[in-house]
């Protein structure tokens, strides 16, 4: 029997999300802004999708993947808090990008 999955359009989003945040977090490299902070985006970028597919093929059969990080974060499992602390710090990561991009950006007319 297969297993329940998000859709397709969620995973298309996901992994386009990660791509594009790899490529910011290089662009931040590159400009040598938040240097220590990408580098941390960056293992998160790679880490959190891997740990999260590694750890979702022993799920039950019925659950999808969010259902079984949340019941694996009930029951204390660390993989299942990493990969939360990983989104969370991605997501965190854009707003700070975003800050300073607008902050660091000039009008065009004076």
């Amino acid at each position: 029997m297969f297993w329940e999955t998000l859709p397709s359009w969620f995973w298309a989003c996901y992994y386009l999300f990660l791509l594009i945040s790899l490529v910011a977090t290089v662009y931040s490299l590159i400009q040598k802004r938040n240097k220590s902070l990408s580098v941390v985006a960056i293992v998160f970028v790679i880490s959190t999708p891997l740990i999260g597919l590694i750890n979702n093929m022993g799920r039950k059969v019925g659950d999808n993947e969010l259902e079984h990080l949340i019941t694996s974060m009930q029951q204390g499992s660390v993989w299942a808090f990493y990969v939360m602390i990983g989104s969370l710090f991605i997501f965190v990561w854009w707003l700070m990008f975003i800050k300073n991009n607008k902050r660091d950006k000039k009008p065009l007319l004076n």
